[in-house]
């Protein structure tokens, strides 16, 4: 939160108001007062129109005059200004096709999602308007539509997610009449663009109470249409010696459980990790999943460029999935192969992940602590020094370049980590040797 915000907030209504003006705060930050939780940025309402307040402030920026959506900015801090409005006539499930300003601070309040969200507050004396009975439900712990709520999701599809993620933030409970609505219009979610999908799922991933809201799509139906492949984890039976806690779902359901602030790549990681199982599950000797490893790599590809992640958030969570299971071999690992894998980039994510796994089933923590013990053991020299030999320097020895050189430096970094060459001249003999 930008420290100067509050101050800011507070200066735009009193000058607002100053000029004849109503302005309060509305919205999120006055929820997050009442639950005394610092808001991580505030929101004004008022009925002045936009461009009476680029008057008021000059230099605001004007970021949605059709909606009288207006940015004060002063350092670092930005407050939102809006002027009461009321939305008519959706016609694409998101974007309002007529709005109208008003001067009726109540007209406003009846156009927002839910009943905690729909609270303006005066902020010199404290004092809350309430039309929608919005502290009430704040005190119960109840997620309400506002109004008739299949009206307020079919104007809104994102309402759908942000019901549910909401609820799980905040530890409340959906109202039976707007959960029932979620229900039956679930289906809408997937009118919705990609990536305000995926914001708004990374936001219950990592905001808090990721299992309780995993758990809330999944009731609601949102979870089939989102996510199949997460569903398809329910009932997947694991081999009970390694897996007492029960089904692929119930083991990543409490790994999600155990999540701390985590980035979202990690959190991504933790979810699908165990994706490729469902369609790799067999019976032999006893339950199998051969390849799920790589079947779930290729799910997390798909998964990741169907909600339109960048290439960098797409590369860890692949990675954090192909290496989840190479925990278990490291013991065993030689030297120059176990170094190699303790260079993995953000390696403290792939080492979250893997004691999440294994307190979440068997409850072994040995190869976490191995790979600990290893990385400090071996200190960022010994995991990643410079190469004694390059590509360069087997072409200045006249070698020409070609499909071998890869192999050989590969060899020779492989006899420098292990401590089998330690000058340039020794590494260059060996070079030479392996290409005749």
């Amino acid at each position: 939160m930008d420290t100067n915000g509050p101050e800011l907030a507070h200066r735009i209504v009193k000058t607002l108001r100053s000029r004849g003006y109503q302005a309060y705060f509305v919205g999120g930050c006055v929820r997050d007062l009442l639950l005394k939780v610092n808001p991580k940025d505030y929101d004004i309402a008022t009925d002045a129109r936009p461009e009476e307040v680029a008057l008021v402030f000059p230099g605001a920026l004007e970021v949605g005059a059709h909606f009288g959506v207006t940015i004060v900015r002063e350092g670092d801090a930005h407050v939102e200004v809006a002027t009461f409005r009321s939305d008519h006539n959706y016609l694409d499930g998101r974007h309002p096709s007529v709005v109208l300003f008003e001067t009726d601070p109540r007209k406003d309040v009846l156009r927002r999602d839910f009943t905690i969200n729909a609270l303006l507050m005066d902020p010199e004396s404290g004092d809350v308007l309430d039309y929608v009975g919005g502290q009430e439900d704040l005190a119960d712990g109840v997620i309400r539509a506002i109004g008739e709520p299949e009206a307020r999701f079919r104007e809104d599809h994102l309402r759908l997610l942000r019901a549910v993620r909401f609820a799980a933030r905040l530890g409340f409970e959906i109202e039976s009449a707007t959960e029932g609505a979620i229900i039956r219009l679930s289906p809408l979610i997937l009118d919705v663009a990609a990536e305000r999908n995926r914001d708004e799922l990374v936001r219950i991933l990592t905001e808090g109470s990721a299992r309780r809201g995993f758990e809330m799509l999944f009731r609601t139906g949102l979870l089939n249409h989102l996510l199949p492949e997460i569903v398809a984890m329910r009932g997947v039976q694991q081999p009970p010696e390694y897996h007492p806690e029960g089904d692929v779902w119930t083991h990543t359901m409490m790994m999600l459980e155990g999540l701390r602030a985590p980035s979202p790549a990690l959190a991504l990681g933790v979810l699908l990790h165990d994706v490729g199982k469902p369609p790799t599950f067999r019976v032999a000797d006893r339950i199998r999943f051969d390849g799920h490893v790589d079947a779930g790599l290729e799910l997390t590809r798909r998964i990741m460029a169907r909600f339109r992640f960048s290439n960098d958030e797409a590369r860890q969570v692949e990675a954090l999935v192909a290496n989840h299971m190479k925990f278990m071999d490291t013991p065993r690992m030689k030297e120059s192969t176990l170094k190699r894998f303790l260079r993995l980039p953000e390696l403290d994510e792939h080492l979250e992940l893997h004691r999440l796994d294994c307190s979440s089933s068997h409850g072994s923590l040995d190869n976490y602590e191995f790979v600990r013990r290893k990385r400090a053991e071996f200190g960022a020299e010994q995991i990643a020094p410079a190469r004694l030999v390059t590509g360069r320097d087997l072409i200045d020895a006249g070698y020409r370049a070609g499909v071998e050189f890869g192999r050989v430096l590969r060899e020779v970094e492989d006899a420098q980590l292990e401590g089998r060459v330690t000058t340039k001249e020794e590494a260059l003999e060996m070079a030479r040797r392996l290409l005749g």
